[in-house]
């Protein structure tokens, strides 16, 4: 089995955008988490800029992520994305990281 991969994705929204890039992301969320490969998908929000995203995304797989990156709705996303926000996407792999599921055996 391939290691999970993460896709950490940084987005500050363009001066007046932050309305647009919100409302582009939160239509994200529904088509990405019912990819059979996503374990997760989160935006967080920076609270010292508002204007500042932070996607944290998780897959079963370096797979997974192709698949998503094929996608309709990510098609569209990348295809509006850079007018309303500068962005820095990686795609991680662990080292060492929790379960995702804790043991609560122990607790």
């Amino acid at each position: 089995m391939e290691a999970r991969a993460k896709i950490l994705a940084i987005l500050t929204a363009r001066p007046g955008q932050e309305s647009m890039l919100e409302t582009l992301l939160r239509g994200m969320v529904a088509p990405s988490r019912q990819e059979p490969g996503n374990l997760r998908w989160d935006i967080w929000r920076d609270p010292a800029r508002p204007g500042r995203f932070v996607l944290d995304e998780l897959y079963q797989d370096e797979t997974a992520v192709a698949a998503h990156r094929a996608t309709a709705h990510f098609k569209h996303y990348l295809s509006m994305v850079d007018t309303l926000a500068e962005r820095q996407a990686y795609v991680v792999l662990p080292v060492v990281v929790a379960d995702l599921v804790p043991d609560k055996q122990g607790a």
